[in-house]
């Protein structure tokens, strides 16, 4: 008598069909040719050396990208929340203190992030499509003594790029650690990780580098270094534990990479390449492309009557754009009816953003003035066509 009493499911009967769209929401974006084409190479060992040869690429181009020398710089096997919990659960024990700036949805993370290892948290919250000045952030570190200070640089869920400068100091000075999500604004918006004095950087593969999700570049400082591993506790994590994840990634002085988990060879592949890809354009000439598209796509918007959810344009993310969703329309129609006549992703808010905004992202690839006419086409065609109340 057979043991199998659950039969072969149909679905899976069919072969795969995935549709192909414009990627122009908040990520995941686009992946172009080249970058698909790496991520169907050939399988090979997690521990083989031409895997090593591949990670010390991805290395250095993390390093380019981030402008750093931080030695202990590698990607974690995940997307960039886990990148952010590699950041907090490293550095922070039960106890300590650690305060976030809150300016949307990644600081409401990190706080619950933090909370759920014991850590004492404490927030500076600003207005949404608003950022914190950096009084108020000495304030609150002479106030609370943190041990680490969280910060989203471009913070996708409002739109608002934050400025960097002289924050880095601001911690160095009460002897806190400055960690920095740039998932959203990497590649996309100048950032210098070693002059602005960041300690912890983070980013994701999915938006302007244009590599599938699933991999998170991370870098430490040797202060923060020095903090991670005089700790008293080991992190909570042990996939997340950095003196594993240096070894593996060749950042130690160990003779040996020992075996810690199975890397995600052919995402590996996707990532080193979406960093070759960088590199050939240069970072200038990247940040350069990334403003211009967004004030001609801004200009744009405006022209139609539609608002910018973030006042002050210095403070405009250039690779996500928070528009202020129109009043008398259902924001759930306009993007359905963008999907489904346009092929077209843009997405509405999300946390403190939720039903105030559309957001659309031209990263990477996609950024560029035909993009961005598409966009305004879709809007526009949009607004037309969807339904609008007399309120």
């Amino acid at each position: 008598m057979s043991s199998i009493s659950i039969p072969p499911p149909q679905c899976l009967k069919k072969r795969l069909v995935v549709p192909h769209r414009h990627m122009f929401g908040p990520g995941p974006s686009n992946v172009p040719p080249r970058i698909l084409e790496a991520g169907a190479k050939p399988v090979i060992g997690h521990m083989h050396p031409e895997t090593f040869e591949i990670m010390s690429d991805i290395r250095s181009g993390i390093q380019y990208m981030f402008q750093t020398q931080n030695r202990t710089t590698l990607a974690v096997s995940g997307t960039g929340h886990t990148a952010m919990e590699c950041a907090i659960f490293n550095t922070v024990e039960p106890g300590e203190s650690v305060l976030v700036a809150v300016n949307g949805i990644w600081g409401e993370r990190a706080f619950d992030m933090a909370e759920r290892i014991g850590a004492r948290v404490n927030t500076i919250v600003a207005p949404p499509g608003s950022y914190v000045t950096n009084r108020e952030i000495e304030r609150a570190l002479s106030e609370h003594r943190p041990v680490l200070f969280f910060l989203a640089h471009g913070e996708s869920s409002t739109g608002v790029l934050h400025p960097l400068d002289g924050i880095g100091e601001l911690c160095h000075k009460y002897n806190c650690l400055f960690l920095v999500d740039s998932v959203a604004s990497i590649g996309g918006a100048p950032l210098y990780m070693d002059l602005q004095g960041i300690d912890i950087l983070y980013t994701g593969s999915q938006k302007v580098l244009n590599a599938p999700p699933g991999t998170a570049p991370i870098s430490f400082s040797e202060r923060a270094c020095q903090k991670v591993f005089s700790r008293t506790t080991k992190p909570v994590s042990f996939f997340l534990d950095l003196s594993w994840l240096a070894n593996y990634w060749g950042c130690d002085d160990k003779p040996a990479r020992i075996y810690h988990h199975t890397g995600p060879v052919t995402a590996f592949y996707s990532l080193r390449e979406s960093l070759a890809v960088l590199a050939d354009e240069g970072l200038e000439k990247s940040w350069e492309r990334h403003q211009k598209v967004a004030e001609y796509f801004h200009a744009g918007l405006e022209s139609m009557g539609l608002k910018l959810f973030v006042k002050e344009k210095r403070a405009r993310l250039p690779t996500v754009t928070t528009i202020v969703a129109p009043p008398g329309y259902d924001w759930k129609e306009i993007t359905a009816y963008i999907m489904k006549t346009h092929n077209l992703e843009i997405s509405g808010g999300l946390g403190s953003s939720a039903g105030l905004v559309f957001r659309v992202g031209l990263m990477g690839c996609n950024s560029s003035k035909a993009n961005a006419d598409m966009v305004l086409a879709a809007l526009k065609d949009a607004l037309k066509h969807c339904h609008r109340s007399k309120v």
